[in-house]
């Protein structure tokens, strides 16, 4: 087994960290006016779904 530094895997965390919060800064603002994920769109014929309708009234009543 390694002996691993604490302090040099707090600091590889960090930089991670700050890596991840510029590709999410990035991500958001380049596709803040762009078009939706594919299933994240309102579509008005889709089929509503009865089984889950059902279920949603099932778990409401107890």
């Amino acid at each position: 087994m390694t002996n691993q530094d604490p302090q040099e895997l707090l600091r590889l965390k960090h930089e991670q960290d700050e890596h991840k919060k510029q590709f999410t800064n990035f991500a958001r603002s380049v596709s803040a006016h762009g078009e939706a994920e594919a299933g994240q769109e309102f579509s008005v014929d889709r089929v509503p779904d009865d089984q889950n309708r059902m279920k949603s009234v099932e778990n409401r009543r107890q």
